[in-house]
């Protein structure tokens, strides 16, 4: 027998529906982030177990201090060379963010997605993981290839799907794919690389080979059901993989709360999961190091995946067909409290007596020309829209070992076609 309640007392249900602190024309103040002093995390053994330390989900691993030292349990102290090549790589990240930035304003490519602000999170993490460690990332980690050395000129090609392009003009702009550099294909589609990720890492483990796996995704990904799989499969078979949330507070235009920053933190979500959640400051490239480095030893260790939050901020917009100063304040970038890792890397190699200011504006400059002798070159092989630089047959190529019979004869009408158009 059903018993009907009187709730003529009780509030009308409602819906909660975030908004973000800032709006274009706001003034901006950041003062409600809780920044933790650099050195304060404990830095827990890479056998321990994951309920043990749930308390750095939910602080921030951070390792320079105001002072640009390097405080802590978590600094990787790192010699000043290697110090040198992480800053340089970040350099190289901005440099060519700002050269391709203009190849696409100047109509030599449709698309771009800079990284600026964000530097750290890629050149870190490539630093601290093995050469052929396979990389599964989004389309803003550009400073892994280039922290491996990656051909300038090969990305640009691709850039430009122009004829030296390898991927022959079937990605879009910016989504690379090198698997020389253990670099997974980039994939528009948001958050498919975090499955593939783990079936690879499975399959390592499966071979008893060495090797792991990362991968990348923003925050507001973390939301697509891929991300749930993944780390379903991954807790359950103790994938070696990590999994890096780049937490930079847009999804484009959505703000982090749609996605649930305005609850807890994205660190947090490894918790019910019951593996390894740590939260990092991203714009502190020694704390991404570490973090990495931690996280790789217990993948190869057995211990399990870990998912590491990345705190940063995207100073630009999403990309060339985004303008940011439409949905917010254009305070924010410069208010940002936790920096620019790029700077603060500088600083701290000043503080060690191991770099100045002269010498940073030099390699800038050598940067740029390097940036732009690359463009050149890759220039001779064509821009997109000047041209088709791909043979029309190879659209039919790449998919099948063989080509079907119906393949073949729709490409020889379609080259048929071609000729009798004079084409």
């Amino acid at each position: 027998m059903t018993v009907e309640r009187d709730r003529s007392n009780l509030p009308p249900l409602s819906l909660h529906v975030p908004e973000p602190r800032f709006r274009p024309g706001d003034t901006v103040d950041f003062g409600e982030i809780e920044v933790p002093p650099a050195g304060a995390q404990r830095r827990p053994d890479t056998a321990d177990k994951a309920s043990s330390f749930h308390e750095l989900a939910y602080t921030m691993v951070r390792v320079l201090d105001e002072d640009h030292r390097a405080v802590g349990p978590w600094d990787p102290k790192l010699d000043p060379d290697t110090l040198r090549k992480m800053l340089r790589s970040m350099a190289l990240v901005r440099a060519f963010d700002e050269r391709m930035f203009r190849a696409q304003r100047q109509g030599k490519t449709s698309f771009y997605m800079k990284s600026t602000g964000e530097e750290a999170v890629s050149v870190g993490a490539a630093s601290a993981l093995a050469y052929d460690d396979m990389c599964f990332p989004s389309y803003r980690q550009q400073g892994i290839l280039l922290t491996r050395g990656w051909s300038l000129v090969d990305m640009m090609n691709q850039i430009y799907s122009n004829k030296g392009d390898r991927l022959q003009g079937r990605q879009l702009p910016i989504m690379y794919s090198v698997k020389d550099a253990s670099f997974f294909s980039i994939s528009g589609n948001l958050t498919t690389q975090y499955p593939q990720a783990v079936g690879w890492a499975m399959a390592s483990a499966a071979k008893g080979d060495s090797r792991i796996a990362a991968t990348w995704c923003g925050e507001g990904s973390t939301a697509e059901g891929d991300f749930h799989s993944a780390l379903t499969f991954a807790t359950v078979y103790r994938a070696p993989v990590i999994f890096n949330v780049v937490n930079n507070q847009w999804a484009i235009s959505s703000f982090s709360g749609f996605a649930g920053a305005e609850a807890t933190t994205f660190a947090a979500r490894a918790i019910g999961y019951g593996i390894a959640g740590i939260r990092v400051d991203g714009n502190d490239i020694l704390a991404v190091y570490a973090a990495t480095q931690w996280a790789a030893e217990r993948a190869r260790t057995n211990q399990g995946p870990t998912l590491i939050e990345h705190f940063t901020y995207r100073v630009e917009g999403h990309s060339t067909s985004d303008d940011p100063t439409q949905y917010r304040s254009a305070g924010e970038p410069t208010a940002w409290p936790m920096g620019d890792p790029v700077v603060r890397l500088k600083n701290h190699l000043i503080a060690l007596g191991e770099w100045d200011e002269e010498r940073h504006a030099a390699q800038d400059l050598e940067l740029a020309e390097e940036v732009k002798r690359s463009q050149k070159e890759a220039e001779k092989n064509g821009i997109l829209g000047h041209g088709m630089h791909q043979p029309f047959e190879t659209m039919f190529e790449g998919v099948f070992e063989e080509t079907p019979w119906h393949l073949k004869e729709q490409c020889q009408q379609m080259l048929d076609e071609q000729k009798a158009a004079g084409l």
